[in-house]
């Protein structure tokens, strides 16, 4: 129903943030809602997909096509709802979960939240060989920014959003520290370092 909708983000929440447009405040769950740190007041593109069922109606929201597109072949999983799919969206990047299922590795499909044997068993059997059009080319660098600007100079405020966005997450010191221990050598967007970061946590 909704391709996507642009306006400025009002709030941000541990589930979901609010966009407003026209007037109108649009709730929003999304994978990471802390990925829009630093963007209250600023204008944003969110790709969204309606969920509708008898019992329930909601707006996901997502920062790519890719991403969105991944959800809703994640919902086609026995298994697998809406709430599931964000938290895989949410701890890894589309092209390790569609490398992963191709692969056929359950060990790496079993560390998302959610998941077991059994999803992971099933997301192969339904997913395997369908994916292409989720990421073009086959992984090439999707979170890569077009500008030119994936790499700041501010390289360490950046860092400083990422770790703050984190502790919102629940994350403790010592997990936060584990996560980022190497990320200090990484010049990289703040989207990009809590990408990073939670990957690391499913090592």
């Amino acid at each position: 129903m909704f391709e996507f909708i642009k306006g400025k983000v009002e709030y941000i929440g541990p589930e979901y943030i609010v966009i407003e447009n026209q007037g109108i405040g649009f709730q929003i769950a999304t994978p990471n809602p802390f990925f829009f740190s630093g963007k209250i007041g600023n204008e944003v593109i969110v790709y969204t997909y309606h969920y509708v069922r008898e019992d329930v109606m909601a707006l996901y929201g997502f920062q790519t096509r890719e991403e969105k597109l991944l959800f809703t072949k994640l919902l086609n999983v026995s298994g697998i709802g809406p709430k599931g799919a964000l938290a895989i969206l949410a701890s890894g990047v589309p092209e390790q979960v569609v490398q992963a299922i191709e692969a056929e590795d359950e060990s790496f499909l079993v560390k998302f939240p959610g998941v077991g044997k059994k999803t992971a068993r099933q997301m192969i059997l339904d997913l395997k060989g369908k994916l292409q059009n989720v990421v073009p080319d086959f992984f090439p660098n999707l979170f890569t920014e077009e500008n030119g600007e994936a790499t700041h100079v501010n390289d360490h405020h950046e860092l400083e959003e990422a770790i703050l966005a984190l502790k919102a997450l629940g994350y403790s010191d010592k997990e936060i520290t584990k996560m980022t221990k190497d990320l200090k050598k990484e010049k990289l967007t703040t989207d990009q370092y809590i990408k990073l970061a939670l990957q690391k946590q499913l090592r």
